[in-house]
């Protein structure tokens, strides 16, 4: 930017939980900076905050008035968001070809999806060369999270093939290369595919989330837990919760991934795999202590990601998934 005479500046004050305290100086930097675009460099967070800079910059209402409900996003004045470039450099979020951005309420301590067609960024750099230093957690956190927006998306009942079909096999990316990347972060292949499989998942999520998302974002908004290292965590507990409903389309996810033994074949797949890559055993190992079960639980079934689960989640039922995630 500074060869190409642009001049340039950089903001990073953001939580691995961005708020909306990062947001607003965020917007305030870059109007007192008087620039008129924004390149998100980084993981999911710093992705999802540059893009809400770009995106507030130029509003006049709250960010909460922009919520992914209904129509909201039309309450935005479009012509005001900015140009955003995105540069991941982490293989999990896809928030680089995303339409949305998570912002946790510091006050409610809530998640919140803020939506906009033209939050989608107009340029992305993938740079698989990007992502070789991340620490062994990260690749795992990150890598686990694309295998949760795809294996999510693949059981939701909404109707959208295309997207089945791109989460099908960003699955089977996550299957083959993820343990490579792990266990060699400069095996630059694994990397790019992970890269891929990750942008994959966040296309083919628009098909629906479900449950692994709408108990961990309140976990994450809560404990402030890792998002992807969450979804990893309460992703068996979810196999099991959602499994009446599921079981054959599982079965046939795994002929295609190559994995024996139908659901239960899976089900094994999913545990192995979490502890090849370290993962916590359950919520209690990720941190979370004394957690608060019915505020967990309303926040969940709050979620909008409840909409795409395949069993209808009620407060009964959710709060017994919780509970077993423990």
């Amino acid at each position: 930017m500074q060869a190409a005479g642009l001049g340039g500046a950089m903001f990073s004050d953001v939580d691995p939980n961005p708020t909306e305290v990062n947001l607003a100086a965020g917007v305030a930097a870059y109007k007192a900076g008087g620039h008129d675009g924004v390149i998100a460099f980084g993981g999911g967070s710093g992705l999802d905050l540059g893009k809400a800079v770009a995106f507030m910059a130029g509003q006049t209402r709250p960010v909460w008035d922009y919520e992914d409900i209904g129509d909201w996003w039309t309450r935005a004045d479009a012509s005001a968001i900015a140009p955003i470039v995105a540069v991941p450099t982490t293989a999990g979020t896809g928030s680089e070809v995303g339409r949305a951005s998570v912002l946790t309420n510091s006050v409610t301590h809530e998640k919140k999806i803020i939506f906009h067609p033209k939050i989608l960024p107009t340029v992305v750099i993938c740079d698989p060369e990007l992502t070789v230093v991340m620490p062994k957690a990260i690749t795992a956190g990150t890598g686990m999270d694309a295998f949760a927006h795809c294996l999510e998306a693949y059981c939701s009942p909404h109707f959208h093939p295309m997207s089945a079909g791109i989460a099908l096999e960003g699955m089977r990316l996550v299957k083959e290369y993820l343990p490579r990347a792990y266990a060699d972060g400069t095996d630059i292949e694994a990397r790019g595919q992970m890269m891929a499989a990750a942008a994959m998942g966040a296309v083919a999520f628009q098909k629906g989330l479900g449950a692994i998302h709408a108990i961990s974002h309140p976990i994450g908004a809560v404990h402030n837990t890792h998002h992807g290292t969450t979804n990893a965590v309460v992703m068996q507990p979810v196999l099991r919760f959602n499994r009446a409903a599921i079981e054959a389309r599982i079965e046939q996810a795994a002929a295609y991934l190559g994995i024996e033994g139908g659901f239960d074949g899976f089900y094994a797949f999913v545990g192995d795999l979490n502890a090849t890559l370290g993962i916590p055993a359950n919520l209690t190992a990720l941190g979370v202590t004394n957690p608060d079960l019915a505020a967990l639980t309303a926040s969940a079934l709050q979620d909008p990601s409840t909409g795409g689960n395949p069993v209808e989640m009620t407060a009964a039922n959710t709060r017994a998934l919780l509970d077993s995630c423990l």
